[in-house]
């Protein structure tokens, strides 16, 4: 009874630091659904934002496997403004002895990533000269996490033969700490995430390996193309255990990581088996994916052969890009998106548990692929698959998925694509009536969600390999009610991660869980959004904390975004 006063008290606490974030456009009280059916659709909003980003892949023409992995992006609010600011990966020029087709005129400056500062009102200024993100590497993939709990998220930077860790100073600007962090990582990094796998309060880093590749290697018929993953020897994957004090220390051996040998491009960590501690789902390219499930005492075990979790529908390695943990039916556990080079694959989350119950995690059965079941493999077979989103796009309290798609190892544009959920895992194509900017054909690549201008929908960036990023804004007609959590943890780490949140409202349960990076390369805003249809009122939000407190608030209001604070204070170290 003391327990359950003292929560209550944390939670009043919590509710009294609540912060909206609400336009005038969308009121917090009077606003209702608008009648008629629920319609997503995009516009290309780039060339007003202000973001003028161009992709190098570094040469005249794809040439080999390095150039044509593309890059990924990231949503961050890294000035704590309430504003998300936009971080965009990019390649470098490469040296003649790098690529069989260099530049005969080398572009200055030379290509490199961009951090938009987000100043509202739909407009960006790029402040990445000032903030000292002055990459010098071949980059690939993003990653974002407050790794000291100071309250400003920190970036980390893979690509080819170097990761960069910044640390975000507080003050608008970054500083390289690799070096005195201790993150030593050879060869090629690709796809990364942070969790706190021993749930000590303090984000860890998984850092995701791609092959040993060999820039003067050549295809045999180099007419027709380059040589793929499966030409070049695989690596380990690497995890670094976050020490609390700036510093990390490589655990990959000592954690059954590196026992694995893949060919990793996207990466992401969730709770699959609904057992309360992290697992790590890396999507291998040409090899069979990984699931490293969380064993509680520092080690993993690979079980994605056993889950269900390691081929496609046809039992085939497919070229897999990018993972996303979702909750599509509102049963309480997470399923599997999957983009690759076929398919896609869309991975039902059998028989786990309700978090918090007493039914033992050995029951769980893994997944069940059901991609062409709920109508989206007889579309996707045609395209090359890439960044993607799960999100409400129309706020009608079911997710849907938007994909991005580009030619696989020739510069061949494509359409892109959305499903709208229908509810019980089903959905319906309704890529050509949701906007010209789908039906811009490019080469996408990386793709990061973000609600930029606080407008209650969740928009885009899309990175397009060799080209123009797009900027998709979310300007979908008669969407649903809404709300958006935003997480600080006391004793659990700051930015929540691996918290589960539940909601619900009108009767209807939703379950998210607040990650680091999902996709392709590429990290989405650390919010946690729902889409919540007709409901005026949420009944009750549950947080389950890393650190094993359970939160309820009840009656809370929509229309806005809510800041939820850990009880607690954070344990000095």
């Amino acid at each position: 009874m003391m327990i359950r006063s003292l929560l209550l008290f944390f939670s009043a606490v919590s509710l009294a630091a609540a912060q909206s974030v609400v336009p005038p456009s969308q009121p917090a009280s009077g606003a209702g659904v608008t009648s008629g059916q629920p319609t997503i659709r995009f516009e290309d909003s780039t060339r007003q934002s202000g973001i003028n980003f161009v992709h190098s892949f570094g040469s005249t023409r794809l040439g080999s496997l390095l150039e044509g992995t593309g890059a990924g992006c990231l949503w961050f609010d890294y000035n704590n403004s309430g504003r998300e600011s936009l971080f965009v990966v990019n390649g470098t020029t490469l040296p003649s002895d790098m690529t069989p087709y260099p530049l005969k005129v080398k572009p200055s400056p030379s290509p490199a990533a961009h951090l938009y500062r987000n100043d509202g009102n739909g407009h960006f200024t790029d402040v990445t000269k000032e903030s000292g993100l002055d990459l010098d590497i071949y980059g690939d993939a993003v990653a974002a996490a407050d790794f000291d709990n100071d309250g400003y998220e920190d970036l980390l930077v893979t690509g080819y033969g170097k990761v960069v860790l910044y640390h975000n100073n507080g003050n608008g600007t970054f500083t390289d700490v690799t070096k005195q962090a201790g993150i030593n990582v050879s060869g090629w990094a690709i796809g990364s995430t942070w969790l706190d796998y021993d749930k000590d309060g303090c984000v860890d880093l998984f850092v995701g390996r791609y092959v040993r590749f060999d820039p003067k290697y050549r295809a045999f018929y180099a007419a027709d193309n380059y040589p793929g993953p499966l030409d070049y020897a695989g690596r380990t994957n690497m995890l670094f255990h976050n020490n609390c004090n700036g510093t990390f220390t490589d655990v990959s051996e000592k954690s059954g990581i590196s026992a694995q040998i893949g060919r990793a491009m996207g990466v992401t960590a969730a709770d699959f088996d609904n057992d309360g501690w992290d697992d790590i789902y890396v999507a291998n390219d040409s090899t069979p994916n990984f699931l490293f499930h969380n064993n509680h005492n520092g080690t993993f075990s690979e079980i994605a052969n056993d889950t269900g979790s390691a081929y496609g529908q046809d039992g085939e390695a497919t070229s897999s890009m990018g993972p996303i943990a979702a909750d599509f039916q509102g049963r309480g556990s997470l399923d599997l998106w999957v983009t690759d080079g076929s398919y896609n694959r869309f991975l039902k989350n059998i028989n786990a548990p309700q978090l918090g119950s007493s039914s033992p995690p050995a029951d769980w059965k893994g997944f069940d692929d059901v991609t062409a079941a709920v109508g989206i493999s007889q579309t996707e077979a045609q395209y090359t698959s890439w960044g993607s989103g799960v999100y409400d796009f129309d706020n009608d309290g079911h997710l849907d998925i938007l994909i991005f798609h580009g030619g696989l190892i020739h510069l061949i544009p494509q359409e892109h694509t959305v499903f709208r959920g229908l509810g019980n895992g089903k959905f319906v194509d309704v890529s050509r009536e949701a906007g010209s900017v789908l039906s811009n054909r490019t080469v996408a690549r990386g793709a990061c969600f973000a609600d930029y201008d606080n407008d209650g929908k969740v928009d885009a960036f899309v990175v397009n390999l060799g080209a123009e990023g797009t900027l998709i804004h979310n300007v979908s007609t008669n969407t649903g009610h809404w709300a958006a959590i935003r997480l600080v943890g006391t004793r659990s780490n700051r930015d929540g991660i691996g918290a589960r949140i539940e909601v619900v409202a009108d009767g209807t349960h939703q379950t998210a869980e607040r990650v680091a990076s999902s996709g392709y390369l590429s990290q989405s805003d650390g919010l946690v959004h729902f889409g919540l249809g007709n409901a005026d009122s949420i009944s009750k939000i549950i947080v389950r904390w890393p650190s094993g407190v359970v939160q309820e608030l009840d009656s809370q209001p929509v229309l806005r975004v809510l800041t939820i604070q850990e009880p607690g204070e954070r344990k000095p170290r």
